[in-house]
């Protein structure tokens, strides 16, 4: 309880210090490359959430980087808990914003960054908005920007994998990106296992997997591609190298 206490603390004060640099951000010569300026937006959340990682007394290692595309890509990932995200933040090379649930905007400076990111927010309560949401997200890619999504749509809480929805993989169809997968192993040990609020260090492994070239993918059934992601992603967790 006394970590979670602090990680949460800590997390808390390191966003309102962050608001000069924020700031900062939001003022960025229009004229720099969507990589230089993905890399100033992300520099910090990137160093907030590696904070995060450490406050729990976790460690995070990484494979398979190399697999990883130059340009935009859609990171598909499973999704065990909580702190994957920040995981994933951290931990990636690659700078990317996420699609979030829309009640996340009702938190107090966090939603700011994440707006600075290129993330989207997605009301699933409302299928209209989400759709918007999603051409958005499609808008995103095809100007250079890399997201991350979790097709499972919930939280795992395990190794087990839940089917894959296919709605956000309409941005990568629909932007030509590559489709990343990347495997997640042991985010749930720090938090969920546990139950309530208490926090174990644990050790977390990610593992970027091949990439699915947009020619790969584009004209098939987009079931197909989303069962062949979670296939890639499972056999991994099972057999991680």
């Amino acid at each position: 309880m006394i970590r979670m206490l602090v990680t949460v603390l800590y997390g808390i004060g390191y966003l309102i210090c962050s608001l000069p640099e924020l700031s900062r951000v939001k003022k960025l010569d229009p004229r720099l490359s969507v990589e230089k300026r993905d890399e100033a937006a992300h520099t910090l959340p990137k160093n907030w959430a590696a904070s995060l990682i450490r406050s729990s007394g976790s460690k995070v290692t990484v494979e398979g980087e190399h697999n990883m595309p130059v340009g935009p890509v859609l990171i598909v990932s499973n999704h065990q808990s909580n702190f994957d995200i920040p995981v994933l933040m951290s931990s990636l090379k690659k700078p990317a914003g996420f699609l979030s649930k829309t009640e996340v905007k009702k938190l107090p400076l966090l939603p700011k960054w994440m707006e600075v990111m290129n993330c989207i927010f997605v009301d699933r309560k409302n299928k209209r908005q989400a759709l918007l949401s999603l051409k958005e997200g499609s808008e995103k890619l095809k100007e250079g920007h890399s997201l991350i999504i979790f097709p499972e749509g919930t939280r795992s809480k395990g190794d087990d994998l839940a089917k894959f929805k296919t709605g956000a993989l309409r941005m990568a169809a629909g932007a030509g990106v590559p489709i990343v997968p990347v495997a997640i192993d042991g985010t749930y040990d720090i938090m969920e296992k546990q139950g309530g609020w208490r926090f174990k260090p644990s050790q977390v492994k990610v593992i970027v997997c091949k990439p699915v070239q947009a020619e790969e993918y584009t004209g098939r059934d987009l079931k197909t591609t989303a069962e062949e992601l979670r296939q890639t992603i499972a056999k991994t967790l099972r057999n991680p190298s």
